[in-house]
């Protein structure tokens, strides 16, 4: 678990510290602020379609072949982009070409790295009852909070003599390379020689298995899920278990990745930054920070704590949300945005595993690798355009973007009041 939790981990520090030193980077090419959040776009559309894609893979190639296809993805991404933009920023390239290249070097995250996350939440879904699911998955959801709050913090220290801004990518790029060879090394060996079935589901790492679950209705599934669905190979975006709960995590993350990609210009322009754009990774670091703190509070502490449901961590984390839009459109000092940011973070940190242990407790044991891979699909598709969309409504109108911000979480909270049964004790 602990290599588990170190691949989820690096790959989410390093997104953060990117994110952290990204309008920096921008701003000192002269792109506007639309076409940098656009660089991500076409690595979240090859998320999309790809996680799914390796999420079956998985199935039948093993979970550890997938999440060490996804570590070489992220590594080749950030050593290529961190290549292309030290070349931009010292003249080689145009400010055009050097997005233009970094986009295409981004997707092999989109394309590579999307392996990595629905095989590990397919590993640990196996392996947890229905009553223990949400707080395993909540687990390996704080590793992506805990690497939130180490990528801002370690960005600024990363900005080296030499690497300057690029400096995060190169150290993790390496960092990437160590968690690579740790996990090919010391992780156990789970090639299965056919579809994912039965024990191969629940027990991929060859511990003792329910095996029954494959073939009989379970206290911890649904009545008659498994057999319902006994013949399907493939499980459908349009399953009615799963989708009030994809719904959910698409309207919900397209407010989140409507934030993210706000935030760093937000402070820029707030602070007064704009004219040294190499000071703004530190305070943009700073309200990430935050952020992350606020997740980890929801995921370690909140949810297990009061023992969320899925319905009821998503219900109020979405509340959380909207209510935390308000301070940031309205802050004009750091501390303000700073805690309007946590508030928001905070009631994301609830959301995200709410409605990822909602789709999963939807579905039988056999198809918890297909529904992680759907999952990782709604996980990304947000960020294909959310980012630039929220962008291109701050810089012609800030009050568009805050708008549309809150009106996508309210829409979560009426889907979770008038679409979703109650949480089951």
């Amino acid at each position: 678990m602990a290599l588990l939790f170190a691949v989820m981990l690096v790959t989410a520090a390093g997104n953060t510290a990117m994110q952290s030193v990204m309008p920096s980077v921008g701003t000192r090419l002269g792109i506007a602020d639309v076409w940098v959040s656009l660089a991500y776009s076409w690595s979240a559309l090859l998320w999309v379609f790809m996680a799914p894609f390796w999420a079956r893979r998985s199935d039948r190639r093993g979970r550890k072949a997938m999440m060490a296809l996804g570590v070489v993805g992220f590594i080749a991404s950030f050593s290529l982009c961190g290549a292309i933009l030290h070349f931009g920023l010292d003249g080689w390239f145009s400010a055009s070409l050097t997005m233009i290249l970094f986009a295409l070097a981004r997707s092999f995250y989109g394309g590579f790295g999307s392996a990595a996350p629905p095989a590990v939440q397919a590993y640990v879904a196996s392996r947890t009852g229905r009553a223990d699911r949400t707080k395993a998955l909540s687990l390996v959801a704080s590793s992506f909070g805990l690497g939130t709050v180490l990528g801002p913090a370690l960005a600024p220290l990363m900005i080296v003599p030499g690497l300057g801004l690029v400096g995060p990518f190169a150290i993790f790029a390496l960092l990437g390379i160590i968690v690579l060879v740790l996990l090919r090394t010391r992780l156990p060996d789970d090639d299965p020689g056919f579809a994912a079935r039965g024990e191969i589901v629940t027990a991929p790492f060859g511990a003792t298995s329910d095996a029954h679950w494959a073939d009989d209705d379970s206290p911890d599934e649904p009545h008659g899920a498994v057999r319902q669905h006994e013949g399907a190979d493939r499980l459908r975006w349009s399953d009615t278990r799963l989708r009030p709960w994809l719904l959910a995590g698409l309207v919900g993350g397209h407010a989140q990745a409507m934030m993210l990609g706000v935030i760093g210009f937000l402070l820029l322009d707030r602070l007064g930054l704009r004219a040294d754009p190499d000071a703004g990774a530190g305070p943009v670091g700073l309200v990430l920070m935050a952020g992350a703190f606020a997740t980890l509070l929801a995921q370690w502490g909140l949810i297990p704590m009061l023992g969320m449901g899925p319905r009821t961590s998503t219900l109020w984390g979405m509340g959380l949300a909207a209510l935390g839009v308000l301070p940031v459109a309205l802050g004009t000092s750091l501390h303000a945005i700073a805690v309007g940011f946590a508030i928001s973070s905070l009631g994301f940190g609830m959301f995200r595993p709410g409605f990822i242990a909602g789709a999963s407790l939807a579905v039988s044991p056999r198809e918890q690798g297909q529904s992680a891979g759907i999952v990782a699909s709604i996980n990304g598709a947000p960020y294909i355009a959310a980012p630039a969309i929220g962008v291109w409504f701050y810089n012609h109108s800030e009050w568009l973007a805050w708008g549309t911000m809150e009106a996508l979480a309210l829409t979560v909270v009426a889907l979770c009041v008038f679409a979703m049964d109650k949480d089951r004790a």
